[in-house]
């Protein structure tokens, strides 16, 4: 059976089969996308712990700057360089290991392999370079896409992994990360910079007037030595750009690439869901293969509430129940437990129909839903049980 299965409730909508997803040989990147708070990093561990223990060799890489997929699976911290996971099953013949991003460390190592070592040490050394690599808007998305086609080649080539999956930045729009190398490429590229920089380079050097009184202005409003920085940084660093753009568009047709699967995370939340249907609706506009919608921390009625002929009680009944058992008893425990149950049900209902709308406007996403956990993962234990519940969603 291929990822999607049919839900058989009548409705003819999909349901995500994450089993077939991971297990499919095919699959080769999976893309965890979604706006912040949504669990994508719990989720996107979660599936690697899962596909490992089901027999492939699998990679995980986050970017989220909270450290919990470190602590979760036991490594005391993580870096630019893959990582074992110690204590998975490894029964089936899988394997897992754990990188973070590190974002400078990544745009470092492209310098690297793209400039001779005299060239790329004055580039490194740059301090607009410095400044461009820690901090520039994109560059983190930009390096993440970067550091993925990385690991891909470097799998593809030695048969290192055959899973990578990837928990994507916790930008504003999570999805930055498709625009970050057009954007970065077009900063670098930008004619007013070029115009900046124009005395740097050959017949460029005479310099019109008109030319003269912009870099005079701008030489004041930033400082002769920044200006100057930037000059060389650009000189430096013009016989790169060619491999950064070749890069950038290497890595996006992978990310549009049959092995490629996005999945979108959302809570049962309105905003974070029509986050969801954005991500949804940009994802196809970009001709990205999107295999479903991730509904995490979903409500979920308590077991034992069962009425007399073993049908869940609903709400309006739990919450007469409630009432006639606090008219008997106004401190009743039976008459809390059934508020609560009845506060649960309500919560239900309301995520539902939210699921339900986007459904009606996205018909073609396989969904899953995920319940709440009890407390928060902070173990492969966490994470394994986290795997179990979006398999069986």
């Amino acid at each position: 059976m291929g990822p999607l299965a049919r839900t058989g409730d009548g409705t003819g909508a999909d349901a995500l089969d994450v089993d077939a997803l991971i297990g499919d040989p095919a699959t080769r990147i999976v893309v965890c996308c979604g706006s912040g708070g949504v669990g994508k990093t719990t989720t996107s561990a979660a599936l690697a712990l899962r596909a490992a223990e089901q027999g492939r060799r699998v990679v995980v890489l986050t970017i989220d700057p909270a450290r919990r997929l470190a602590q979760s699976m036991g490594i005391e911290e993580l870096d630019n360089t893959p990582r074992p996971v110690v204590g998975i099953d490894d029964a089936a013949g899988g394997a897992l290991d754990a990188m973070m991003l590190d974002m400078k460390r990544t745009f470092d190592e492209v310098v690297e392999s793209q400039a001779s070592g005299d060239k790329a040490a004055q580039i490194l050394a740059n301090p607009f370079y410095v400044a461009l690599s820690s901090s520039f808007a994109g560059t983190q998305e930009y390096m993440a896409m970067e550091k993925l086609g990385q690991v891909h080649r470097a799998a593809e080539a030695d048969g290192t992994y055959d899973l990578v999956v990837v928990d994507t930045p916790p930008s504003r729009s999570a999805l930055d990360f498709l625009d970050a190398p057009e954007r970065l490429s077009s900063f670098l590229d930008g004619r007013f910079i070029r115009l900046l920089l124009a005395p740097a380079r050959g017949p460029a050097r005479f310099m019109t007037a008109g030319v003269g009184l912009v870099t005079g202005a701008v030489t004041k409003l930033i400082g002769a030595q920044v200006l100057r920085d930037m000059q060389t940084f650009v000189a430096a660093f013009d016989t790169l750009f060619g491999g950064f753009r070749a890069r950038a568009e290497r890595t996006f047709a992978l990310l549009q690439a049959d092995g490629t699967a996005f999945l979108v995370v959302a809570a049962p939340e309105p905003d974070a869901l029509r986050e969801a249907a954005y991500f949804t609706e940009r994802l196809a506009e970009d001709a990205m293969p999107l295999a479903g919608l991730v509904v995490n921390r979903c409500s979920a009625v308590p077991t034992g509430a069962e009425g007399p002929d073993g049908a869940v009680l609903s709400t309006d009944e739990a919450t007469t129940a409630a009432t006639r058992v606090a008219k008997r008893d106004p401190v009743s425990v039976t008459a809390g437990l059934l508020r609560l149950h009845a506060d649960r049900a309500r919560a239900v209902e309301r995520e539902g129909r939210l699921v339900e709308r986007f459904s009606a406007a996205h018909p073609d996403v396989p969904v899953v839903a995920v319940p709440a956990l009890a407390g928060d993962v902070h173990d492969l234990d966490g994470l394994r049980e986290v795997g179990r519940l979006l398999a069986d969603g």
